[in-house]
């Protein structure tokens, strides 16, 4: 395998001559910012918590994640190691392997989400384009968009469709007051002042919270950048920018168009819905389009390298990431000919933020309080089956956050900061043990 090939996968550190400029890496960083998922999410808490709620939920989210996002940059950009090495070193070889399934299992999940909406609009706008020809004409365009390089392609096509986005969000607002008059009512979207609930804003934050997935985005992608552009990608590409963007720009637009649509109750693609009427069938399938096509972009690259990942130290099974894509584009195929998908996989995608939120707390307790120097060269080194410290770490604070999550009232909402603290907590005073041979990493 040629240097190029395999120097984004998984299994490798990202050496000096991978990394790329700053401009392509904020490229491809930014198509996580374009999913009609956050539409689609501030629009829904609004109608349940409230306008006001949501947008303190969103703040409260933008500011959580422009603090932990960073030290993740850092750490990738220094090391050029991905989110799977890092969980070799948190949790030993078969640890890291399961953290690899976890993270290409929700990256489908986020993929058939995206690729839902739009083979929704797809069918609504074309008649003669049923929904399930519509999925299979997504999944095939898809796949080919993640089989080369991250370093040659995502960023290319990103960096084209990202002003399209920009200005298709501004453009369908625009269109919306020119179609249905400005009117302050999606302010006040949501239950009245006598139903409302005092910890709607709290709610709003923890579902903006959840979005761990984020970070574990963040080692994948950021250990291309290179060391001078460090505070860049901290504050522009991996920060503060991409989440005032991604939660707090997609909140107000997804809620203003909830509320100047008419839109009074909540479907899967009750944005998609609004966008098309604001833009007229056209020019809001395209939107649409360019929206699913960058976030889905991410989503099966991140998909592809994580499986790659996971099967090689697994079953040894060595295939290119370009089949792997393909594979990842047949079982997003498979999960959307399922007509109740979007419901399963937002539950699904809950439980499994406790389970990465848990990941994060060890991951920020490592990094950040262990300060352990890690290896930046790709020599191989022993490493142990697992890693006592870090899986108690982890399945303590999943444990405890999915127990959380079973439970009703004040206590539910809690699951997710509550995993992250205590896998944090535990690891950062567990004692350091190994009980299991260990086994020879995987080198380049």
């Amino acid at each position: 395998m040629s240097h190029t090939e395999g120097s984004d996968r998984a299994t490798h550190v990202a050496v000096e001559e991978d990394r790329m400029p700053r401009g392509a890496l904020a490229m491809v960083s930014w198509s996580l910012c374009s999913a009609m998922f956050y539409l689609f999410l501030g629009a829904t808490l609004a109608l349940n918590f409230g306008t006001r709620n949501a947008i303190v939920g969103a703040v409260l989210g933008v500011a959580s994640f422009s603090v932990l996002g960073p030290v993740f940059v850092r750490y990738a950009i220094r090391t050029g190691r991905s989110c799977y090495l890092l969980s070799q070193e948190l949790f030993g070889s078969a640890g890291a392997s399961v953290t690899t399934l976890i993270i290409f299992a929700t990256f489908i999940y986020y993929a058939v989400f995206e690729s839902a909406v739009l083979a929704a609009a797809v069918s609504k706008v074309v008649p003669r384009v049923d929904y399930a020809t519509a999925c299979i004409l997504i999944v095939l365009y898809s796949v080919p968009l993640v089989a080369g390089s991250v370093q040659r392609w995502l960023d290319k096509i990103n960096g084209v469709l990202l002003p399209i986005y920009l200005g298709g969000l501004a453009l369908t607002v625009i269109m919306a007051i020119n179609e249905y008059g400005y009117s302050s009512a999606w302010l006040r979207l949501g239950p009245g002042p006598s139903a409302s609930n005092p910890m709607g804003w709290w709610n709003c934050f923890v579902a903006y919270f959840a979005l761990q997935g984020l970070l574990m985005c963040t080692l994948d992608l950021a250990r291309f950048g290179r060391k001078e552009d460090i505070n860049y990608h901290s504050s522009i590409s991996f920060g503060l920018a991409l989440y005032l963007v991604a939660f707090l720009a997609n909140t107000l637009v997804g809620v203003f168009l909830a509320g100047t649509v008419g839109q009074s109750h909540v479907t899967e693609t009750v944005v998609m819905d609004a966008c098309l009427a604001a833009l007229g069938a056209t020019m809001g399938l395209i939107f649409v389009w360019v929206t699913q096509t960058r976030i889905n972009t991410a989503n099966y690259f991140l998909a592809a390298t994580n499986m790659q990942a996971f099967f090689a130290q697994t079953s040894r099974v060595r295939l290119p990431r370009a089949l792997w894509a393909m594979i990842v584009g047949l079982v997003v195929l498979l999960l959307l000919r399922s007509t109740s998908v979007l419901r399963y996989i937002l539950i699904a995608v809950n439980y499994q933020g406790v389970i990465l939120s848990a990941w994060v707390g060890v991951a920020i307790a490592h990094i950040t309080i262990e300060k352990r120097e890690t290896r930046s060269d790709e020599r191989a080194e022993a490493i142990p089956l697992f890693e006592t410290r870090g899986l108690t770490a982890w399945t303590t604070g999943a444990a405890v956050g999915a127990t959380l999550a079973l439970m009703q009232g004040v206590a539910a909402t809690l699951d997710i900061p509550v995993a992250m603290l205590l896998a944090l907590v535990v690891y950062r005073w567990f004692p350091l043990l190994r009980t299991s041979p260990p086994s020879t990493a995987v080198g380049r």
